[in-house]
């Protein structure tokens, strides 16, 4: 029986770049707008986060801003997002603090996943073990060393395994290495799978598209994870949550209320 009570989804910042950046050769010339988001699950053995956005200091500061996102790796420039949006003040509109959280789980450890690390300093931090391999190379310019080199409780995976009953990890590599996904068993409504970066947009899944960015450009790894997302939730007659689509999540955002 599942132990998950409650399920969040959080925005916490909006990033604007070329479709291509979701849909691997697709999209040239087409500008989105994508969401930031984290999810919070509730239990009955804690709470969990997954993914934890941006470093807020990184955006705000001038220099930090420039430094990090002004420079040609970033042609699209930084993401927005304002002091609400940090996730402690998010938190904190449920009547939860930082400390409150008990398990922050990283698909993966890029700017927009990770860079939020600093706000959790007293949560065990999940992550696979390939990912940090790879971001500590690093293997591609979307992993800032300063979001993960913190003395934080790491937990490093090394496969797919369950955080309390009802909620599993999932390996999809292929964005980066050691990209994982999410099974959410609701306590009412259908399982939801959380596909983080595995696929940004409806568009991934649908067609099965790869990300825009693949880790060692292998796309037909990115693609064989979005079919097995797509055979797991046809199996457990779950819901693929993509990561980046702004029209998908502007359906399902009932913060502060949630999914259960």
């Amino acid at each position: 029986m599942t132990q998950v009570k409650k399920f969040w989804p959080i925005l916490t910042g909006r990033h604007t770049y070329e479709k291509t950046l979701s849909t691997r050769g697709r999209g040239h010339g087409e500008i989105i707008k994508a969401p930031i988001l984290a999810y919070l699950i509730e239990t009955n053995n804690g709470r969990i986060l997954f993914d934890v956005g941006c470093d807020y200091e990184k955006i705000q500061n001038t220099e930090k801003r420039k430094f990090y996102y002004e420079h040609e790796g970033f042609p699209f420039g930084p993401p927005e997002m304002n002091e609400e949006e940090r996730l402690p003040n998010r938190l904190e509109i449920l009547g939860l603090a930082p400390e409150d959280v008990d398990v922050v789980f990283c698909s993966h450890l890029h700017f927009d996943h990770a860079g939020g690390l600093c706000e959790f300093c007293n949560a065990e931090v999940h992550v696979h073990t390939r990912e940090m391999d790879a971001a500590k190379q690093p293997a591609d310019e979307a992993y800032f060393a300063s979001d993960f080199d913190l003395p934080l409780n790491w937990k490093l995976q090394t496969g797919e395994y369950d955080l309390t009953a009802g909620v599993s990890a999932i390996e999809t590599p292929g964005h980066t290495a050691g990209h994982m996904s999410m099974l959410i068993e609701l306590p009412k409504g259908s399982p939801i799978l959380l596909a983080g970066d595995a696929a940004d947009l409806m568009e991934n899944i649908e067609d099965e598209i790869a990300p825009g960015l693949c880790w060692q450009n292998q796309d037909q790894l990115a693609i064989e994870s979005i079919q097995k997302l797509k055979k797991l939730g046809k199996s457990l007659q779950a819901d693929i949550w993509p990561n980046h689509d702004w029209a998908f999540f502007q359906k399902h955002n009932r913060f502060p209320n949630f999914f259960e």
